[in-house]
């Protein structure tokens, strides 16, 4: 009777220990959950999307609807980067009709990304037009270094045959580069340079590994020329939130 008295003590105990502790992969999947929700990507970029995610051990799905088809790979990046994921399963969808790979619209939303995360640019004055494979660029830039900077970036994006940069310069005294006093968190610094490096034709190619800490972004990996690894520093350091890069890349 002491033996049967005894056990059911333990299992009693071990049964309100188990309420009463904390459960680690829960507590875990709950902030995988809600430092993505917290992100600069996901606040700025992924506002607008029908975004659900679910966390299970640090198993990552992500579902629901995006307004366009990098707002995918984005997403993935920055859940990629959280501490404690393992895996993400992104199963989103874009919403409505996407532009058939190759046409003159997905060129044009290429073109539109690639300078979007750029802070010397001034994206959101710039039009993009795309006609046959031809890039007109049209809006207002503050300098013509930042007009010429534009069509650069703009005639670096693969399938882009050439570019004519109609950018009108403002000739306002008072205007000055836009800068942001935002921080930008690590994780989404880090999705952004990956992003803009896959973009960017010049740089699309090279073996490139990212990390980012307090916005020094570290780039590793295997560049094919010095001046591919020279490249990737450049597109690097104009990154919104990188305040300075170290490129560790080796050359092969």
């Amino acid at each position: 009777m002491k033996a049967a008295y005894y056990i059911s003590l333990a299992a009693a105990a071990l049964a309100i220990l188990a309420f009463s502790a904390p459960a680690p992969a829960a507590t875990m999947d709950s902030r995988i959950v809600s430092s993505a929700r917290k992100s600069y990507v996901f606040k700025t970029y992924l506002q607008g999307d029908d975004i659900r995610i679910d966390s299970k051990e640090g198993a990552v799905t992500l579902t629901g609807f995006i307004a366009a088809s990098f707002h995918k790979t984005l997403a993935q990046e920055t859940l990629a980067g959280l501490p404690g994921v393992r895996s993400v399963d992104n199963r989103l969808e874009v919403r409505g009709s996407s532009p058939t790979a190759n046409s003159d619209m997905w060129l044009s939303d290429k073109v539109k990304i690639t300078l979007l995360f750029h802070r010397s640019l001034n994206s959101g004055r710039t039009e993009v037009e795309v006609k046959d494979g031809v890039v007109t660029l049209r809006g207002s830039a503050i300098s013509q270094e930042q007009k010429e900077l534009t069509a650069e970036y703009a005639r670096d994006v693969e399938g882009v045959k050439d570019v004519s940069n109609e950018m009108a310069v403002e000739t306002a005294p008072a205007a000055v580069p836009r800068t942001t006093s935002e921080k930008i968190d690590d994780v989404s610094v880090a999705a952004l340079v990956r992003m803009a490096l896959l973009l960017h034709h010049s740089t699309s190619g090279a073996y490139t590994t990212v990390a980012v800490r307090r916005g020094v972004a570290t780039v590793g990996g295997k560049a094919r020329t010095a001046a591919e690894k020279d490249q990737v520093s450049r597109i690097v350091k104009d990154v919104n939130g990188v305040t300075a890069v170290k490129n560790l890349m080796t050359i092969k």
